[in-house]
């Protein structure tokens, strides 16, 4: 209880240091603040090993949904075939990566990513689909600050605990049966990181 309440403090902080960055440097960071702050919360939060998989899905499927929104501007028609095609291919290319990856590139980062930037650029490219060059980098590098921002209060500042810490699990052997041994269990932690098995 005191982890999730420092955490959301940390990450309200955060959010309120967003927009205040966004009026001193002039940024256009006001409509990401939350957004950002909130899935960097996020990536900071789920633990997984290697730490930097989640980083590095993160940023593959970050890179992956802002191609998607080239080859909207680029080929695809602007109706709702186009985008379902566009999605498809940037979700199909995320599940690819954790796939190649071995899972050291969780899903759940990738598809984090990938919100990242539709969430903070779809409005923007709805409106001026033609001008992708030059709105979607600056798009891009707010989010970016945000969910950086966000994941240092999470990773950083916030009391983390150790998810190879818990509870020691015993494994039966073949010949033990299931009423002579401590029942194992799974919790939502291993199934996110892949240690259940």
């Amino acid at each position: 209880m005191v982890r999730s309440l420092v955490t959301g403090l940390c990450l309200a902080v955060f959010a309120a240091v967003i927009i205040g960055l966004s009026n001193v440097l002039g940024l256009d960071l006001e409509h990401v603040a939350l957004l950002g702050a909130a899935l960097g919360g996020v990536l900071g939060l789920v633990p997984h090993r290697p730490a930097w998989g989640k980083v590095a899905g993160f940023a593959a499927g970050f890179l992956l949904a802002w191609l998607g929104f080239a080859l909207r501007a680029a080929v695809l028609p602007d109706s709702s075939a186009g985008r379902a095609v566009a999605a498809f291919v940037v979700v199909a290319l995320v599940g690819v990566v954790a796939a190649v990856s071995g899972g050291r590139l969780p899903l759940w980062s990738g598809l984090v990513g990938a919100a990242s930037i539709v969430g903070a650029y779809e409005s923007v490219y709805t409106d001026a689909p033609s001008q992708f060059l030059s709105e979607s980098p600056a798009a891009a590098t707010t989010v970016l600050l945000a969910v950086g921002l966000g994941y240092l209060a999470t990773n950083l500042l916030a009391p983390q605990s150790d998810p190879a810490a818990g509870p020691a699990r015993r494994r039966r052997g073949p010949d033990e049966s299931e009423a002579g041994s401590e029942r194992t269990t799974t919790n939502l932690d291993d199934l996110v990181t892949g240690a259940a098995q």
